[in-house]
């Protein structure tokens, strides 16, 4: 299928789908009249991409994971162990997040609010 029809298919733009191919995140074969030719099978696989994005993950990540993901023999189970470990991540970040705030409010109204606490 040219890119046309599976930026419709995937609703992303054919600017980003050239983008993902210049990546390595998506194939297109060059056809001799110069356009890309793309498989039935990159229509998952973008909409994958798009929700993976949505849930936090790089575009790095993303390829990485794809591959293991295609390469694990039970996909459903690889994929709930790194949104497993992504949750662990965000996690880590809200505590670090929370304590920062927790500092950025002790500061509120002191004379001097960028010199150490306490000091």
């Amino acid at each position: 299928m040219r890119i046309g029809e599976l930026a419709q298919q995937t609703n992303l733009s054919k600017d980003t789908i050239r983008f993902y191919e210049r990546i390595g995140l998506v194939e297109g074969e060059r056809r001799p009249n110069g356009y890309r030719d793309f498989s039935a099978e990159m229509v998952p696989w973008l909409l994958y991409v798009r929700t993976a994005q949505a849930l936090g993950f790089s575009l790095a990540e993303i390829a990485k994971l794809g591959d293991q993901v295609r390469d694990s023999p039970d996909s459903a189970s690889a994929l709930s162990a790194l949104l497993a470990d992504k949750v662990e991540i965000i996690d880590q970040r809200m505590a670090e997040l929370t304590t920062l705030r927790a500092d950025l409010t002790e500061r509120i109204g002191t004379g001097c609010p960028l010199s150490p606490v306490g000091g």
